[in-house]
């Protein structure tokens, strides 16, 4: 990231980021038996609670817990069913983390009660779209916002993804949502934005989206990026899914050069450990 690029900030609550050269780490915790890379690892409350304190000690910034599968082809969970997987976690991870969960939900109520377990940050796959009571949710307990962009839904989008120019158009999309959500008191402010590598695009359009970063950020707002041990990535380099995670750090260097404020990855401690050593290199490189 260039030392001229607009620091961005991100407030919710009673939480003020400031992002930096280097991405912040969001660790992903699964509590879900069918997640497309660690299905079932984590489904046990306290599993997952053991997990997520690994990634914080690794050096995870912020943790998202998710308790629905959205890999493509996924099936809706009921209610119950997410309300049951996620609450338990967040309410023991508040008591002990002193930084920000956040809950992978689109649903409004599990986004309410775990607001309520002390949760601070919504990340919506729909951009707040598919529960119409999302909105209202995230507005009235200021919540920390991820605007994700999607083609479709878990079941359909990647059946024939198609885009005239898929970084304009994600550009677009985001534009009106950040515009509606204001309208409805969700401020600019407490939003990140989530170009959805992988949620209705080919390997193509997310490779064009990976190198388009700079479009994005003209809209004013921090960008997430979560690419982690994702499929296009054996496209580029021939790796199955255990064998991924070199080819995801390296995206994530690249993402860094671009000045992507977070990322969103399984394997903390190694892209702690690249970005680290990328940060170092590029700060002697840029003094000489």
């Amino acid at each position: 990231m260039d030392d001229a690029t607009p620091k961005r900030s991100w407030i919710f609550g009673r939480r003020n980021f400031d992002f930096g050269a280097t991405p912040l780490l969001m660790g992903i915790v699964n509590v879900t038996p069918d997640s497309f890379s660690d299905g079932g690892q984590f489904l046990d409350p306290a599993a997952a609670v053991d997990h997520a304190l690994r990634l914080v000690d690794q050096g995870a910034g912020l943790l998202d817990i998710g308790g629905e599968s959205t890999r493509p082809g996924a099936l809706p969970v009921s209610l119950a069913d997410e309300l049951a997987r996620v609450v338990p976690v967040v309410e023991r991870l508040a008591a002990v983390v002193s930084i920000p969960i956040s809950v992978d939900t689109t649903k409004a109520e599990v986004a309410r009660q775990a607001l309520a377990a002390g949760a601070e940050i919504i990340n919506d796959i729909s951009g707040l779209q598919f529960d119409p009571e999302m909105i209202g949710v995230c507005r009235d307990a200021y919540a920390g916002v991820i605007c994700m962009h999607i083609q479709g839904t878990p079941k359909t989008m990647q059946q024939s993804p198609q885009y005239q120019n898929v970084v304009t158009e994600i550009g677009q999309y985001f534009r009106e949502r950040l515009g509606e959500l204001n309208r409805q008191g969700v401020c600019p402010e407490q939003i990140l934005l989530d170009p959805g590598i992988g949620f209705g695009k080919t390997s193509a359009h997310n490779l064009r989206i990976l190198s388009g970063i700079a479009e994005l950020h003209q809209i004013g707002r921090p960008i997430l990026v979560g690419h982690s041990r994702k499929r296009f990535l054996k496209s580029l380099v021939g790796r199955d899914l255990d064998e991924r995670l070199a080819g995801g750090i390296g995206v994530s260097v690249a993402l860094a050069e671009q000045g992507v404020e977070c990322l969103r990855v399984h394997d903390v401690g190694a892209h702690r450990d690249a970005l680290a050593a990328w940060s170092a290199v590029r700060k002697l490189v840029g003094s000489q």
